[in-house]
């Protein structure tokens, strides 16, 4: 809109507030978007820091389930090795034939609701050897992986999640995406506590800049929870080792651990497109497409693995970085890492209260960017008010009773599991709430379109209707032709 030649001064400014609050379809001040390249030594830089974020990740859920497995120290680096290495291999096919966004594939705490129901089992409790318990907990686990994989693909590449996809909005992608961050502050937080002499300044370090170093004498938990020297992962992990299929025996199968585990692929899948449409906006690119969100779910689970999910979206919003060069980079670093042991073991050996510091941090831009959506929406219509309302407000108390008081108790304990998967998790339980309401609350009205925001997301639901969708989600080869674009 062009300025007019007269009015006054109070018009002039009217006229540069609305243009500094407009709607802006990419998110500005990032240095590098998707299909851009930073240079080789910042690249480097901030691959490694996409790595180290994906390796305290593994350490954190491997330090939870292996003990309760049975498993030792050198049980652990295994496990930590080879989630590493399953996490290289699974985001390198994901920037080139996925959804190309600079995403991390690594471990999911919501797998971690079955894995830790097989481990405390009978069936293992019974096993009087710590070593075969870990055994066997492990083939388990892994028998009711591959099941739910097949799920997760099905889901993907057969076009089922691209039809759920469609009808997202960004009513639906508020609370979905916000809660995706928030909900992870319930297991950053009280990791980075447990030595609160280094995770609370690693925490001040990372906002303001600033040090602060308590030297006060705590109890011998404290102190076990700062060194660096108790992990035990540096004298029990190997020099070279590569981790391979079946490494601890064929898989088992059970159809409880397997119904439990495909719900739990099933939140996975959800917080996944969550961290998906977070990358997107963090990384300049324009609004992705159902089908590249399909797409991108199927190559999750190229690999079995202990667990999969993303997570290091949120170091695009600190670094500003949004090149899947870099990750492809970092993708380099995890294969290093995975394979010379020692090297991998000594960076695992970082205090879990630093890594958790740097994720109350991180998790704040996921956070932030699912409230990014709300420019989209018409804050001022009474429909707005309440679908954001409910579902905010279930996603954050409905997991906080099912965390508080445990799971269902039905006599069952594979539907025990499925509930204590799906509504512990908030994105889960927000989606689910804003997703209906969005589809049935005035539906009928002719301004329901224009409050919810679809209309600014009309454009981006093919690749001939932007040159942009097409330069930063197009496969290479022509191959779009196999993953339908409408």
């Amino acid at each position: 809109m062009e300025a007019c030649s007269c009015g006054g001064e109070k018009q002039n400014m009217d006229e540069f507030e609305f243009e500094l609050h407009r709607v802006k379809q990419q998110l500005p001040s990032v240095q590098y978007c998707v299909a851009s390249s930073p240079s080789w030594p910042e690249g480097i830089r901030v691959g490694f820091l996409h790595c180290l974020v994906a390796l305290g990740t593994n350490v954190m859920a491997s330090s939870t389930l292996v003990p309760l497995m049975g498993g030792d120290n050198e049980e652990k680096a295994q496990v930590i090795e080879t989630l590493l290495f399953v996490a290289a291999i699974n985001t390198l096919p994901q920037t080139w034939f996925g959804t190309r966004l600079p995403v991390v594939v690594v471990a999911s705490y919501t797998f971690l609701i079955p894995a830790v129901s097989v481990a405390v089992s009978k069936r293992m409790s019974v096993l009087q050897d710590p070593h075969q318990k870990f055994i066997h907990s492990m083939r388990a686990i892994q028998g009711a992986l591959i099941t739910a994989s097949v799920f997760q693909i099905s889901i993907g590449f057969f076009g089922f999640w691209r039809l759920f996809a469609r009808c997202l909005g960004p009513f639906s992608v508020v609370p979905l995406v916000t809660l995706t961050g928030l909900g992870l502050f319930l297991l950053a937080f009280p990791r980075m506590v447990d030595c609160a002499e280094i995770g609370l300044p690693a925490f001040l370090i990372l906002v303001i800049g600033s040090q602060l170093v308590h030297t006060k004498k705590r109890s011998s938990i404290t102190q076990s929870s700062c060194r660096t020297d108790r992990s035990g992962l540096i004298s029990a992990a190997p020099w070279i080792r590569v981790p391979y299929p079946f490494q601890w025996g064929p898989p088992s199968f059970s159809a409880g651990d397997i119904f439990a585990t495909v719900a739990a692929s099933l939140v996975a899948i959800v917080e996944s497109t969550g961290t998906f449409i977070a990358a997107w906006r963090l990384s300049k690119a324009t609004p992705i497409l159902a089908s590249v969100l399909g797409r991108g779910v199927g190559w999750l689970v190229l690999c079995d693995s202990l667990i999969l999910h993303f997570e290091n979206a949120e170091l695009l919003g600190l670094t500003r970085i949004g090149s899947r060069k870099v990750i492809q980079i970092s993708a380099g670093f995890m294969l290093f890492f995975s394979i010379i042991g020692k090297f991998g073991a000594f960076l695992a050996s970082i205090p879990l209260s630093i890594v958790a510091a740097i994720y109350c941090v991180l998790f704040a831009f996921v956070a932030f960017s699912g409230l990014g959506y709300l420019q989209f929406c018409n804050l001022n219509s009474y429909r707005s008010m309440f679908i954001l309302g409910v579902s905010l407000g279930f996603g954050l108390s409905v997991p906080k009773y099912f965390n508080e008081h445990g799971p269902v108790h039905t006599g069952s304990t594979w539907f025990n599991n499925i509930a204590q998967a799906i509504f512990s998790s908030p994105a889960t339980v927000a989606i689910i709430d804003a997703y209906i309401l969005d589809l049935t609350v005035s539906r009928g009205e002719r301004s329901t379109r224009r409050d919810g925001g679809r209309h600014w997301w009309e454009k981006f639901r093919t690749f001939n209707q932007d040159i942009r969708t097409e330069d930063f989600f197009s496969l290479s080869l022509n191959f779009n032709r196999f993953f339908p674009s409408h």
